[in-house]
């Protein structure tokens, strides 16, 4: 499996996230590797549930550390995130979800190749769909990631 190195950035983490992905978003801290180190919600003008508000931000990181900083032959594409577990703790005052989230994804090229096959070949009889997803999901990447993010000002 590759190593995806955490994102180093000396740079505001609300800045980055606007850079890279033209949102607005109200952050702090850093990117939640640990708890010393969460994603700090300042607000969520959004109105977003906050599940959905923190798989946002866990999709963002994700991307940053499997696409936006890899060389083009190492880019993963068609990331997709599902959460797994969540805990809850208070500490000094302030409220820390732990969540874990399996990630999966595939090469952008080999996702390219899979997706014009299946545009080719569907519908014509000598095509093998269940061959076709069969070699799709061995070319897949499974990880799972912890994300922590601190709350306590958009509970």
């Amino acid at each position: 499996m590759p190593n995806f190195k955490p994102i180093t950035s000396s740079n505001n983490i609300r800045e980055v996230v606007k850079s890279a992905f033209d949102v607005n978003l109200e952050l702090t801290g850093a990117w939640g590797y640990k708890k010393e180190e969460s994603t700090v919600l300042q607000g969520n003008h959004n109105n977003l549930p906050l599940n959905q508000f923190e798989h946002t931000l866990a999709s963002m990181r994700a991307y940053l550390e499997m696409n936006m900083t890899q060389v083009k032959k190492d880019r993963y594409g068609s990331i997709n995130l599902n959460e797994i577990s969540r805990e809850n703790y208070d500490d000094n005052g302030l409220t820390y979800h732990e969540v874990n989230y399996e990630i999966t994804a595939m090469k952008d090229e080999d996702y390219a190749t899979f997706i014009n096959e299946y545009k080719e070949g569907y519908g014509k009889e000598e095509f093998d769909l269940n061959d076709h997803f069969k070699r799709r999901k061995e070319k897949t990447l499974t990880r799972t990631v912890k994300h922590w993010f601190e709350v306590s000002r958009v509970l």
